[in-house]
């Protein structure tokens, strides 16, 4: 009978250890279960901060760049078009008050039409300079051709063009994008990259479309760029961004750079 208890003790012994094991199993189980997922939330906390810090970056970037914008407009009106009306309204003032001979009055009409049309032509300018009549008109292919056409004829430049692209495929807006940020680029290889050669490549797929970009220009160094990007290369990334698309930018010291972006 004492070997009966005895074994009956020991099973009881056993089952209440397994039992405990089980349940310490369990804890640990949920211990791990809960912090495995208190990592994942704060991984996700932290990628979300920092997409509203890459959003702010994006939003600042497109302040800046309108604010420019705005800026240079403003200066362009006041230099060009405000200077030129005041010489014009001084000249008519010249007709009205009278006295003078007919020589004189020949040449303040003349001067007047002088003044007036480069004050046209100017403001043509400013108005081209903010929405490219042949973007409107005839699409972004024959936009891009056109700034491509003006930059190969001031022979500062070589750029070799390659573009399969359909008509309207891309909003009047997702096109001026497009076409601001080729300016942009092209603008960058020349000025800071003392750029002499480039190759573009708008290509429209059955999804997607792409632009590769690359010149043989300066280069910089990728990595101390990210830390100091200029106001360019941030209203790159901000129309990129509108486009819902990704950017892709590669480049050395003395090795030009290369861009590609899709959208």
């Amino acid at each position: 009978m004492e070997n009966l208890f005895s074994e009956e003790n020991q099973i009881v012994t056993i089952v209440i250890i397994g039992v405990l094991l089980l349940l310490l199993m369990a804890v640990a189980l949920l211990l791990f279960f809960f912090f495995s997922r208190k990592k994942i939330v704060e991984k996700e906390l932290e990628k979300k901060e920092l997409e509203v810090e890459h959003q702010k970056e994006i939003i600042h970037a497109t302040i800046l760049t309108q604010e420019k914008e705005r800026k240079r407009i403003a200066q362009d009106l006041h230099d060009d078009i405000s200077s030129k009306l005041n010489v014009i309204l001084l000249n008519s003032n010249f007709l009205i008050e009278g006295g003078l001979s007919k020589e004189e009055s020949i040449k303040v009409n003349e001067s007047i039409i002088k003044v007036t049309n480069k004050a046209l032509k100017n403001a043509r300018k400013i108005a081209h300079d903010l929405l490219p009549p042949i973007l409107e008109k005839f699409g972004l292919a024959s936009a891009i051709e056109e700034i491509v056409d003006e930059y190969n004829a001031s022979k500062k430049v070589v750029i070799e063009l390659n573009i399969q692209y359909t008509k309207n495929t891309l909003s009047k807006t997702q096109e001026l994008h497009v076409f601001r940020i080729v300016q942009e680029l092209i603008n960058n290889s020349i000025r800071h990259g003392k750029a002499e050669k480039i190759q573009l490549d708008f290509i429209e797929n059955n999804k997607s479309i792409s632009l590769d970009y690359k010149d043989n220009g300066l280069g910089f160094d990728t990595k101390k760029a990210e830390e100091k990007k200029g106001l360019g290369m941030k209203n790159i990334e901000s129309r990129v961004e509108l486009l819902q698309g990704y950017i892709l930018i590669k480049s050395s010291p003395n090795e030009g750079i290369k861009v590609s972006i899709t959208f």
